[in-house]
């Protein structure tokens, strides 16, 4: 079963930057699509950001776009997420999220769900 654990998370102060990471485990990393949720209380978890096995198609939000980055380095089972120009309402819990069908992982149905780092982001 993968596994992922996401860091990074922390305080922040707007227009400032993060580097959130996520590491695989039980699987190799170029055989899943992968991608960032957040979730706020009373809000539906969002996918932020997706990229596809060998990190040739990449999806953003509107709300992120032009200011994250989803990256992946397969031969380290990793995925980041750069996020510059942080606003106060990019305050979440940042969740990585792992799945072999792109379509399910964009739909939120991933297969394997990290346990998420919270960002907080003060004006």
């Amino acid at each position: 079963k993968v596994q992922l654990r996401e860091s990074g998370g922390g305080s922040v102060q707007a227009g400032g930057s993060l580097r959130l990471s996520c590491a695989v485990s039980g699987a190799r990393a170029d055989s899943i699509s992968m991608g960032w949720f957040r979730q706020t209380p009373g809000k539906k978890r969002e996918n932020i950001a997706a990229i596809l096995t060998g990190g040739t198609f990449t999806y953003y939000a509107d709300s992120v776009k032009g200011r994250f980055t989803i990256s992946r380095d397969n031969s380290q089972n990793m995925l980041f997420l750069q996020m510059n120009d942080i606003k106060p309402e990019d305050t979440a819990v940042y969740i990585c999220a792992a799945d072999r069908a792109w379509a399910r992982l964009r739909n939120g149905d991933g297969d394997s769900w990290g346990q998420g780092t919270q960002v907080t982001v003060s004006s």
